[in-house]
C-alpha cells in the first residue's frame, strides 16, 4: 500500500489517467518514487486512514427539517472511529442490530496541516489539504433508540471514502448528489450549509486539535435514505469524483 498522485485529464474517466507513486506520505513537501501506473490496473483503498473523523450534525436546513430538528445554534459534533473508514468499492456492512441503514452524502475535508489548533478562518483555510467524498453511513433506528449517536455511526465499513483527495478546490458552492441504484436520492449544494468550510474547520480546532489526515465530515443534504442487501449507492462531488460502494447484510 502506498501514497500516489493522480496524472492526467479526468474528464474521459479513467482512461489515461496514471498512478505517480508517492514517497512516503503527501503532506508537506512531496518526493515521486518514480513507479507509475495504469489508473484501472491499480485498486484505490481509502485515500487516507485518519486519526479521527469528525462530522458534523445538521449543517443543512433541510436535512434537519426531514428530521423534525431545529438547526444548531453552533455546529453539532459528532465522532466517527478510523475502523469505519473504507475506500471505493469496498462493502457497507449492513449489521444485524439495526433494520433500517441509512446513506448520508457529504463533502469531506481532509487536514493538512502539522497540528490545527485554535486556528481562525484564515488559519482554517490554510490547515486544509484538500477535499474527497464521503458517506455518513447511519443506522437510524439506534441512532433514535440510544439517544446518542456513537453506535449509529460507528460500525465497520459506515465511513467510504474516496475515490481520491482533491487539493485547490473551491468548496464555496459545488453538488452534493447521491444515487442507490441510479436513483437520485439526494442534490443539494455547499452553499447551503449552515456552517461553511473554514468556519467548521476553526470551531472543530477550539476542540481538539486536527492532525494531518484527519478527516471532517461536512454535513449532509435532504434526502437520505435506506440501503438494502444489494444496492449501489453512489456519491457525486462535483469537481472532486463519484465514490461507489455496494451495500450487503454482515
Amino acid at each position: 500500500m502506498s501514497f500516489g498522485a493522480v496524472e492526467g485529464e479526468s474528464g474521459a474517466g479513467t482512461d489515461g489517467l496514471t498512478i505517480a507513486e508517492i514517497e512516503g506520505h503527501p503532506f508537506g513537501e512531496v518526493t515521486f518514487t518514480g513507479e507509475r501506473w495504469a489508473l484501472p490496473d491499480v485498486r484505490l483503498l481509502s485515500p487516507i486512514l485518519p486519526s479521527k473523523v469528525v462530522c458534523v450534525g445538521r449543517n443543512y436546513a433541510e436535512h434537519a427539517a426531514e428530521h423534525a430538528s431545529e438547526v444548531p445554534k453552533e455546529p453539532l459534533l459528532f465522532l466517527k472511529p478510523s475502523t469505519s473508514v473504507v475506500g471505493p468499492n469496498d462493502a457497507v456492512r449492513l449489521p444485524p442490530q439495526s433494520q433500517r441503514v441509512e446513506h448520508e452524502a457529504e463533502l469531506a475535508v481532509v487536514i493538512g496541516a502539522p497540528g490545527a489548533r485554535r486556528v481562525d478562518r484564515a488559519g482554517a483555510v490554510k490547515a486544509i489539504f484538500g477535499y474527497t467524498c464521503a458517506n455518513d453511513v447511519t443506522a437510524r433506528d439506534l441512532q433514535a433508540a440510544d439517544g446518542q449517536w456513537t453506535r449509529a455511526k460507528g460500525f465497520d465499513s459506515f465511513c467510504p471514502l474516496g475515490p481520491w483527495i482533491v487539493t485547490g478546490l473551491d468548496a464555496t458552492d459545488v453538488e452534493v448528489r447521491c444515487e442507490v441504484n441510479d436513483e437520485v436520492r439526494q442534490l443539494g449544494r455547499t452553499r447551503d450549509m449552515v456552517f461553511d468550510v473554514p468556519t467548521l474547520v476553526s470551531y472543530v480546532s477550539h476542540v481538539m486539535t486536527l492532525l494531518p489526515g484527519d478527516v471532517l465530515l461536512t454535513g449532509t443534504p435532504a434526502g437520505v435514505g435506506p440501503l438494502a442487501d444489494g444496492d449501489t449507492v453512489t456519491i457525486r462531488i462535483e469537481g472532486v469524483g463519484e465514490l461507489i460502494n455496494r451495500a450487503f447484510t454482515a
